[in-house]
């Protein structure tokens, strides 16, 4: 079978979106730094297409000092302002500062809990959330625990971490496998 005729996810249609989705998308992360990257680009993308951060990523990775969440934490204004001068990146003043407000709560879990991969697991047990879906209508966009995290987040003071933007995080670092049940992905894992 080639990869023409592997069947996807309905939303994987573009050659983008296809090397994401066939190498990335639902593969359980514990690597804090991407840890860290996914929660800023899932952040990024609100009210945007996810095709449209996966066409930045690479000036994301650039921007913000390859998502080492210490240096994003100590990016001074002038930082900000040559940032919201970058059109490889999304230019809203919220969400880049919302990256280094994000930064500095990272680091602060990362002390309480040892790292964020230990933080962030603990909302769905240690493993994956496995779903069976036919159809990527029956996918939701939040969760229970989704919102639990979300809830967490935000008193921890981190911003853009909405429940569906927490979903939206949790599927794309393996913490819930959304791939439907026909998708070569999910049958691969059976």
């Amino acid at each position: 079978m080639n990869d023409e005729t592997l069947l996807r996810c309905a939303w994987a249609t573009t050659p983008l979106g296809i090397a994401y989705h066939d190498r990335e998308w639902g593969v359980p992360v514990h690597d804090d730094r991407v840890l860290f990257e996914f929660l800023l680009l899932e952040g990024a993308q609100a009210g945007l297409s996810w095709e449209t951060i996966l066409r930045k990523r690479d000036a994301y990775r650039r921007a913000f000092a390859r998502f080492d969440a210490a240096k994003v934490a100590r990016f001074p204004a002038a930082t900000r302002r040559r940032l919201m001068k970058d059109d490889g990146i999304v230019r809203n003043q919220l969400k880049i500062d919302s990256a280094v407000t994000n930064a500095k709560a990272f680091l602060a879990v990362q002390r309480e809990f040892g790292s964020f991969d230990a933080y962030v697991w603990r909302f769905v047990g240690g493993k994956p959330i496995v779903n069976r879906r036919r159809r990527s209508g029956e996918v939701p966009a939040k969760t229970a625990e989704s919102d639990a995290l979300s809830k967490d987040l935000l008193k921890r003071g981190f911003k853009f971490v909405g429940s569906t933007i927490c979903y939206a995080f949790m599927q794309a670092v393996g913490m819930v496998d959304d791939h439907l049940d026909a998708c070569f992905r999910k049958t691969q894992r059976k």
